[in-house]
């Protein structure tokens, strides 16, 4: 009872409604607070847009001093870029591939004796060109001719002896029969004469073909055993060379297709050769076909067995268009070039691009190619870009697309790779698997 009347004492009223005023005060204080904390965060958001900039800058009477310039009157071009450019130029190409091969003999033998004896005479010399049928050596045959001359006695009475038997018959005096044996004994004699010129004939050494005595090492007096070495023989009128190529080759592949060949003995020269079997079996192991080519070889410059670099051509084009490798980018649709022209049309009536002005603006414009032949610092472009384009070689980074502005930095020739100097042989930047190259077409190939 006394606690509920002390809660409705006027002191205590009066504190309380103090309490509820300074609670609602507060509640006031903090809804201003926040509603302008969001007026402001309006006022800069406002403020950032371009119609706002605009506002406060006819408010304030400032002119363009904050406005974007999406809403200047005349946006300024930017400067056109320096970019290094140069032409393409059109040049005989050849698509080759590479391989490694050995030069043979188009006919070879070691000669050997086919009965033993003593070394009578040598006609031959090493390194000698010799005949087919030219008498080599000779080995001591006084035995064999005695028993060939005995032989050619005993022939001649069986002769004899038939004929008179003949005659005789013929009158009848003999019967038959006795010309028969008379008959069948002249057949034997002359088969034993046969076997006894054989025995003469097979100490006598003939060459088989035409060909170069190799270095023998056999002498007059020397004993000789069947089958003992006399000395090599090479037919080097016409040389060989075998090599392989990958099958995945095979289709670009035929006889009568030329052949360079390159040696070390003639570094400065190339040899024409040309391709005359393919081997219709693929190997298994190296999964490669082998060919042989030909060469002829009358001056005898070059020798069986000598290290040869072989390059077959599989295709050759004489008005192919190259750019330096520098000009091509990559694309989502294999590469492109950076090709230039004159802004203004009339830029192009005075013909020669490289006399304009050195502040003549000119337009980019980016251009899908088909890539070919790869050399060595050019590629060759199937479609897309001409003979005389300009095209640029530097300053990609700054000029990538169509449409661009930019001034010309002519490249001097001498900056570029050279294309392949006559008798040059060089390898492509990116060599496939199979070895395969492109050169440009300006070396000699001795025939």
């Amino acid at each position: 009872m006394h606690c509920t009347q002390g809660l409705f004492q006027p002191s205590f009223f009066l504190i309380f409604v103090e309490w509820i005023k300074v609670f609602a005060m507060r509640s006031v204080t903090k809804v201003f607070l926040l509603g302008a904390i969001a007026l402001a965060v309006f006022a800069a958001w406002w403020l950032q847009q371009p119609h706002g900039q605009l506002a406060l800058a006819k408010a304030t009477g400032v002119k363009n001093s904050a406005a974007p310039a999406s809403v200047a009157p005349v946006a300024a071009a930017p400067a056109p870029a320096l970019v290094e450019v140069t032409r393409a130029r059109t040049h005989a190409v050849r698509d080759s591939v590479q391989a490694v091969g050995n030069l043979l003999s188009r006919q070879s033998t070691t000669l050997r004796p086919e009965a033993s004896g003593r070394v009578a005479a040598l006609h031959f010399k090493d390194g000698q060109r010799v005949r087919k049928g030219q008498l080599l050596l000779q080995l001591d045959d006084q035995l064999e001719r005695a028993q060939l001359q005995q032989v050619d006695a005993e022939l001649a009475l069986a002769k004899a002896q038939f004929e008179r038997n003949k005659e005789l018959v013929g009158k009848g005096f003999i019967s038959q029969a006795a010309l028969d044996e008379s008959a069948a004994n002249l057949k034997v004699t002359q088969a034993r004469r046969a076997l006894a010129q054989t025995q003469v004939n097979r100490l006598r050494i003939t060459a088989p073909f035409d060909a170069v005595a190799g270095i023998g090492n056999v002498h007059v007096g020397d004993y000789l055993r069947e089958g003992d070495t006399l000395v090599q023989l090479q037919d080097m009128d016409v040389l060989y060379v075998d090599f392989r190529l990958p099958e995945r080759l095979s289709a670009s592949l035929r006889s009568g297709q030329t052949v360079a060949l390159e040696f070390d003995a003639w570094p400065t020269e190339r040899f024409a050769a040309t391709v005359i079997a393919i081997d219709p079996l693929i190997d298994a192991q190296g999964r490669s076909v082998a060919l042989r080519a030909s060469l002829p070889n009358q001056e005898l410059r070059l020798r069986p067995g000598m290290f040869a670099r072989v390059s077959l051509t599989l295709q050759e084009r004489n008005q192919a268009v190259l750019v330096p490798e520098q000009a091509i980018l990559p694309d989502a649709q294999g590469a492109a070039v950076i090709r230039l022209s004159p802004w203004e049309e009339g830029d192009q009536a005075g013909g020669d691009l490289q006399q304009l002005p050195s502040d003549t603006v000119f337009r980019s414009e980016r251009v899908a190619v088909e890539l070919g032949l790869r050399l060595p610092g050019w590629v060759e472009v199937l479609s897309g870009i001409h003979d005389g384009d300009v095209v640029m070689v530097a300053g990609q980074h700054r000029i990538n697309r169509s449409g661009q502005r930019a001034r010309l930095a002519w490249v001097q020739d001498s900056d570029l790779v050279p294309l392949a100097p006559p008798g040059a042989t060089q390898p492509v930047a990116q060599a496939s698997a199979e070895g395969r190259q492109a050169e440009v077409v300006q070396a000699s190939v001795t025939q």
